[in-house]
C-alpha cells in the first residue's frame, strides 16, 4: 500500500520534467525565431543612430520609433548577452535593411560596421564652391558655416593662412557625427602630404623656389585645361614664361581676381583691370593658388614637358584641347582657328535651337 503514492509522485514529476522540457524548447524556439528572422516594421533607405552613451533599452527604443515591431525587450537583452554585444555596442549609424536579422543587427553594432558616406572635392573647385558644397551635406555637423575664411583657417589650426587650394581634391569618407571640419581637416592634411611628395621630386632646374609656388602654378594649370596628356604641356609652358620674365597671361587667374564680379566673359576692360590676380598685368605668379589641384596637377608642375611653345590658345572645337605656338605671330594664326572654329561651333548650336522650335 505504501508503494502506490510514490508511484503517483514519480509520475507526476516525470510529468513536470516532461512541461518543464516543451516550455523550454518552445521558448527556445520562440527565442531562436526572433534572433534569426528578419526584422519587421522597417522603412525604405532608414537608419538608427548610437550616440555616446546609448544603452540597449535606448537603442531598442530608437528601433521601436523607426518601426521594428520585432522581439521582446527580454529577447534582445538575452541575444545581445549571448553575442557579447550588452554594453559593447559602438556609436555610429547603422542600416536598417528589411532583410537584417536582430543577430546580425546587434553583431553589426558590437563590430562597429557603421554606415560609411561620402563627399568629394572636385579638382578645379575653389575655396567658395568647395565650402557651398559642405554647407548642403546634411548629413555632417555644420561648424564652420558661420566662419569666414580667416577664421576657419583658424578653426583648423592654421592661423593666417589662405585657404585657397589647400584641400586636395579625393573623395573622403565620413560617419554619423562627422563635421565639415572634420572633412576639412582630413582633406588639409591629404593636400600637405600630396605637396610634400610632389616637391620633393621636382626637378632640379625649376624656377620654383617654394612648394607654396608650386601649389600656385598647379592650380593654374588645373583650371586651364582638363586635358591630362596637356598638363605637362602648359606646365612646361608657363614655367618658361616664368623664367623668361613674361607675364603668365592665364585668364583663369582674371577670373578668380574678378571674383563674384565674373558674369560668364571676360571683356578687354577686365585684362586691363589691376587685382593682385590680373596676370595680364602683373608678372610672375598671383599670390594665392586659384583653385584646388588635383595629383595630376602637381605632378605636371613637377614633371613639365620639354619643348619652346610659348603661347597657346583653345583650338575651339568643343574638344576642349588647345593649340601651341612658339612665336606671337604663330599664336595670331592660331587665335584665328580658334576664332572660326568657335564660330562654326555658334553656328551650330543656333541652327539645331532652330530646329527644334520648329
Amino acid at each position: 500500500m505504501s508503494r502506490k503514492p510514490q508511484r503517483r509522485f514519480g509520475g507526476f514529476f516525470l510529468l513536470l520534467l516532461l512541461i518543464a522540457a516543451g516550455t523550454g524548447y518552445w521558448a527556445w524556439q520562440r527565442y531562436a525565431g526572433f534572433a534569426n528572422t528578419p526584422l519587421a516594421g522597417i522603412t525604405a533607405d532608414s537608419s538608427v543612430v548610437v550616440e555616446p552613451g546609448d544603452s540597449l533599452p535606448i537603442v531598442l527604443r530608437k528601433l521601436r520609433d523607426a518601426g521594428i515591431e520585432t522581439g521582446e525587450s527580454l529577447q534582445w537583452r538575452v541575444l545581445a548577452r549571448q553575442i557579447q554585444a550588452a554594453g559593447k555596442l559602438q556609436v555610429g549609424e547603422y542600416p536598417l535593411d528589411p532583410k537584417t536579422t536582430p543577430r546580425e543587427l546587434l553583431v553589426a553594432m558590437r563590430d562597429g560596421k557603421v554606415i560609411q558616406r561620402r563627399f568629394t572635392i572636385v579638382e578645379g573647385w575653389n575655396i567658395r564652391e568647395l565650402r557651398a558644397a559642405l554647407a548642403r551635406v546634411t548629413a555632417l555637423k555644420q561648424e564652420t558655416t558661420q566662419l569666414d575664411d580667416a577664421a576657419l583657417m583658424k578653426a583648423l589650426g592654421h592661423v593666417g593662412q589662405h585657404p585657397e587650394g589647400r584641400f586636395l581634391p579625393e573623395t573622403y569618407l565620413y560617419t554619423a557625427g562627422d563635421s565639415d571640419r572634420d572633412v576639412l581637416q582630413r582633406a588639409y592634411a591629404a593636400m600637405e602630404q600630396a605637396l610634400a611628395a610632389a616637391w620633393a621630386q621636382r626637378h632640379k632646374d625649376s624656377v620654383l623656389k617654394t612648394a607654396d609656388e608650386m601649389l600656385t602654378l598647379a592650380s593654374i594649370v588645373e583650371k586651364e585645361t582638363g586635358i591630362a596628356s596637356e598638363r605637362p604641356q602648359i606646365a612646361g609652358l608657363f614655367e618658361r614664361r616664368l623664367k623668361l620674365g613674361m607675364r603668365l597671361e592665364t585668364d583663369p587667374t582674371v577670373i578668380y581676381g574678378m571674383g563674384s564680379g565674373y558674369g560668364g566673359n571676360i571683356r578687354k576692360a577686365d585684362l586691363r583691370t589691376d587685382t593682385p590676380y590680373n596676370t595680364y598685368v602683373r608678372a610672375g605668379l598671383p599670390p594665392t593658388p586659384i583653385a584646388m589641384p588635383g595629383v595630376d596637377a602637381l605632378e605636371a608642375v613637377v614633371n613639365p614637358a620639354p619643348g619652346d611653345a610659348l603661347f597657346f590658345v583653345a583650338i575651339g572645337d568643343g574638344s576642349g584641347r588647345h593649340l601651341f605656338a612658339r612665336t606671337y605671330a604663330e599664336h595670331q594664326a592660331n587665335v584665328g582657328r580658334y576664332l572660326k572654329n568657335y564660330r562654326a561651333q555658334q553656328g551650330a548650336a543656333t541652327t539645331a535651337t532652330e530646329k527644334q522650335k520648329q
